[in-house]
């Protein structure tokens, strides 16, 4: 059985250039040749690797094993079905597709053919996520906050920030719940453009916690944190700083201050625990997964499946986010943001 897989990427962007990256240090992978419509680019970056540049993405399928498809998502569906016909083990980027009818036809093409088919949610890789996942293993959990919040970058805002953000943490929130939600209730907010650049969604389960979401493409802060409230303890995680923090609460106590009073005063104490969490970088953990799935003839950790339930969920967040929209106007006095109602669809 090989060892080595040849792998290339298709699409060579920021995210494509380190897929190239990492695969060009992995012990499991041999990174054969890149694919981009950018002539440029393409070159530029197989340069780097010192690997071939091909224009056309046939002609780098007769060369590989396995590949990444990290092009706009609009281009995924065309990409990943024609990997799949030509027998390639392929990872998919987030979002899978853009729609629940392209992704339904790649799960049912990637369970048809024995391959590896990998969607690529790299917070499922998150070292802080999966000790989370451990910590809440012990917990009765009643409540989950999801906050994704980044500054105004000016770009990527024909997409609007549920597909392009929230994407990451509907995938977490199915992974957890393990379940489809009974209500759905989404506020969103336009800033810039007419895309969503704000949304806030609330998801009650039939047997599982309670989830808030928020994701904002403009907050003067970067943040990736996930908040969980159970009834034994709070528990914080940063997926960016990659650190997961656990309060718990200690029996409290009265305490008699002056033996020759009665002064009594009430004591409560809190004992903080940080979790250890491994300085591994996630790319590099969902990269190696992707090849070890392949040569072990092992089911991928996020399956095409896994892809159309966060797609899915995303979808109808952005939907009802859309249905209740705040477009922010002009500054009033005092120099207040004012809010205009949206009741119908946006483009």
């Amino acid at each position: 059985m090989n060892q080595v897989k040849r792998v290339g990427v298709i699409g060579l962007g920021r995210m494509g250039s380190q897929h190239c990256r990492i695969y060009s240090g992995l012990r499991r992978a041999h990174l054969v040749g890149v694919c981009d419509v950018n002539p440029e680019l393409g070159q530029q970056v197989a340069k780097r690797y010192e690997v071939p540049y091909y224009s056309q993405v046939e002609e780098l399928l007769e060369k590989v094993d396995a590949v990444s498809v990290v092009t706009p998502t609009p281009y995924h569906f065309d990409i990943a079905m024609k990997c799949i016909e030509r027998g390639i083990h392929t990872l998919i980027e987030k979002p899978i597709t853009e729609n629940e009818e392209q992704a339904q036809a790649v799960v049912e093409a990637a369970d048809k053919s024995g391959l590896v088919v990998q969607v690529g949610h790299i917070e499922r890789f998150n070292p802080a996520y999966m000790e989370l996942k451990n910590v809440m293993e012990d917990l009765s959990i009643l409540a989950v906050n999801f906050r994704r919040l980044s500054v105004y970058s000016g770009s990527n805002t024909d997409v609007d920030v549920v597909l392009d953000l929230m994407i990451h943490d509907t995938d977490l929130v199915m992974d957890i719940a393990h379940d489809e939600p009974v209500s759905l209730a989404a506020t969103g907010i336009t800033v810039y453009g007419t895309a969503v650049d704000y949304a806030s969604a609330q998801l009650r389960f039939p047997s599982g916690p309670l989830m808030t979401l928020t994701a904002s493409r403009v907050t003067e802060e970067k943040v990736r944190s996930i908040e969980v409230t159970a009834l034994e303890a709070y528990v914080e995680a940063s997926l960016l700083n990659k650190t997961v923090t656990l309060h718990r609460r200690t029996s409290g106590q009265y305490l008699n201050l002056n033996h020759n009073s009665r002064t009594v005063k009430y004591r409560q104490e809190g004992v903080v625990e940080s979790i250890v969490v491994p300085a591994i970088e996630p790319l590099y953990l969902e990269l190696q997964h992707f090849m070890d799935c392949i040569i072990e003839h092992k089911p991928p950790l996020v399956t095409p499946m896994a892809g159309l339930r966060a797609l899915r969920l995303a979808l109808q967040i952005r939907q009802a986010s859309r249905l209740n929209l705040l477009v922010a106007v002009n500054r009033s006095s005092f120099n207040q943001v004012a809010f205009s109602s949206v009741s119908s669809h946006i483009a």
